[in-house]
């Protein structure tokens, strides 16, 4: 609705500036529109940001208080944390349409006209004025900072071309061919990553944001124009990219921190609202909570990680992009298979290492451990920390150990050990249909009654996978090994691994020369 006073039905028939002005059309700025339209949401309860989640009590309480405020904004946080989203989400705030004078560069108020153009068309026209609509999808700009912005770019610069066709010297402001910024008139403008902007590009906004007119190349013109602006910027002391220049900092009413999720259950939320699956993914491949805790447990750990640089920051299109390979790991194997449906397998996370790899800034310890080792390590990592939420710690700390029981009570996985320790071997392999997978996590006694002691309520299908999740966190907790192999996955009794580790043999023969 443009104003509460002119219904939609009623807009088709607005044509002229007389039209306009017999329909009761008011004024209002852009600011007041968000504000408006703010108050009414809150009021009947909806949420003004649907899909931001996480933010509830934090961010977006801060954005409500700085659009009642009329405020111009700026988001301040690592990558990855909705920022630009939110932005475009506000366009959400605006009225569905509204008027403005038709053929004019600035989308001028048919009631309020700016520029030179827009004054003589209502001087000449009066109420015959014509009348155009815009919708509020039309009334978003974004920018992304970049060096090579110009203040042409944004602002605008003096056309020589139009001055010679018009006849006009360059002292009339007709030459001006006017930049983004002038022509996102009545609009949301955001420009993103602020800090990359040169800072003489900056001080060219100073103007703009406060006094209200624009100078281009000696011309000053009072240009009040109506914008809201929303910038997005890392914090300033990530890398040497630039920072906000004082001054415009100064300008900018209210600076919002952003944060990344802080538990992993709205990690996970964010995560399956944004992953992009296909419907026949949906259909071929089967999923559990369990994978899910685990691709979003990676995120966690990367964010703590000793080898992962903090000031980048671990951005949620990590794991978005993390479950989106998982899913195709597991669709990839079906295919393999030609199987029509199937279930991911912890073996399936393998395929999440490019993802985690192209999305984490390594600090120089982690530059020496390489990209994968580090990705691996952190899903070994998050197996640990999940594997506690679902089984009996294969390794308790020597108090709780003793305050359980003053007997020695037999480990749960006792049966499954000895097994290993008598020398059998586990190749879990990457591509393995449903039935030799099965079949070779059943050759492993004790793992089955295991799962169903502990979880038995399980599917089928799940219950397979807590199986093979056994091994795995029993080889985080150094109770098995475990070893990549090309094509999946070996595991074996530690002891024995340990004496058979590559060289050693080599070592041995060396003893027998010596003693010679």
């Amino acid at each position: 609705m443009p104003t509460p006073s002119i219904s939609a039905d009623m807009l088709s028939g607005i044509k002229t500036l007389g039209d306009l002005k017999a329909a009761g059309y008011q004024t209002r700025s852009i600011k007041d529109e968000l504000r408006d339209n703010l108050i009414k949401k809150l009021q009947t309860q909806e949420n003004p940001f649907p899909g931001i989640l996480g933010y509830e009590e934090t961010v977006l309480p801060d954005l409500q208080r700085a659009i009642l405020s009329r405020h111009h904004i700026n988001l301040l946080g690592l990558r990855g944390q909705a920022k630009t989203r939110i932005a475009r989400l506000m366009v959400n705030l605006l009225d569905e349409y509204i008027p403005y004078l038709q053929g004019t560069d600035l989308l001028e108020d048919p009631l309020n006209p700016i520029s030179h153009h827009g004054l003589e068309m209502v001087a000449d026209l009066d109420d015959e004025a014509p009348i155009a609509w815009l919708h509020r999808s039309e009334r978003y700009t974004e920018k992304l900072a970049t060096p090579d912005v110009t203040v042409a770019d944004l602002i605008g610069d003096v056309d020589p071309i139009k001055a010679a066709s018009l006849r006009l010297s360059y002292s009339d402001e007709r030459v001006i061919h006017y930049g983004l910024v002038p022509r996102s008139n009545r609009c949301i403008f955001v420009i993103n990553e602020l800090p990359d902007l040169q800072p003489r590009i900056q001080v060219a906004l100073f103007n703009i944001l406060q006094e209200g007119d624009i100078q281009i190349r000696g011309f000053k013109l009072r240009l009040p124009l109506d914008i809201q602006f929303v910038f997005t910027a890392n914090p300033e002391d990530y890398t040497n990219r630039g920072s906000i220049v004082t001054p415009l900092k100064d300008r900018i009413d209210s600076q919002i921190i952003t944060h990344y999720p802080k538990s992993l259950a709205i990690g996970k939320a964010i995560t399956q609202q944004e992953a992009q699956l296909s419907p026949e993914q949906q259909e071929r491949v089967k999923s559990n909570e369990l994978i899910k805790d685990l691709v979003e447990q990676v995120a966690f750990e990367a964010r703590e990680s000793e080898y992962v640089d903090p000031k980048s920051g671990v951005s949620a299109r990590l794991t978005i992009s993390a479950y989106e390979n998982l899913i195709s790991a597991a669709e990839r194997r079906s295919l393999l298979n030609g199987e029509k449906k199937t279930h991911v397998r912890v073996g399936d996370l393998v395929g999440i290492i490019p993802a985690v790899t192209g999305k984490i800034e390594l600090v120089y310890e982690g530059e020496q451990e390489g990209a994968g080792i580090v990705a691996q390590n952190l899903l070994g990592k998050a197996m640990r920390t999940q594997f506690l939420q679902y089984f009996p710690n294969p390794k308790p700390e020597k108090g709780a150990r003793a305050a359980a029981t003053p007997a020695k009570t037999e480990s749960p996985y006792k049966t499954i050990t000895d097994w290993f320790g008598e020398g059998h071997t586990v190749d879990l392999l990457l591509d393995a249909s449903d039935r030799d997978y099965r079949t070779v996590l059943e050759s492993v006694p004790g793992l089955q009654e295991l799962v169903k002691r502990h979880h038995p309520e399980l599917s089928k299908e799940e219950h397979w996978f807590m199986m093979e999740f056994v091994l795995h966190g029993l080889a985080e907790y150094s109770m098995l090994s475990k070893k990549g192999l090309a094509t999946g996955t070996h595991f074996s009794d530690l002891l024995s691994s340990m004496f058979s580790m590559p060289g050693l043999d080599s070592l041995e023969e060396e003893d027998e020369d010596d003693d010679f």
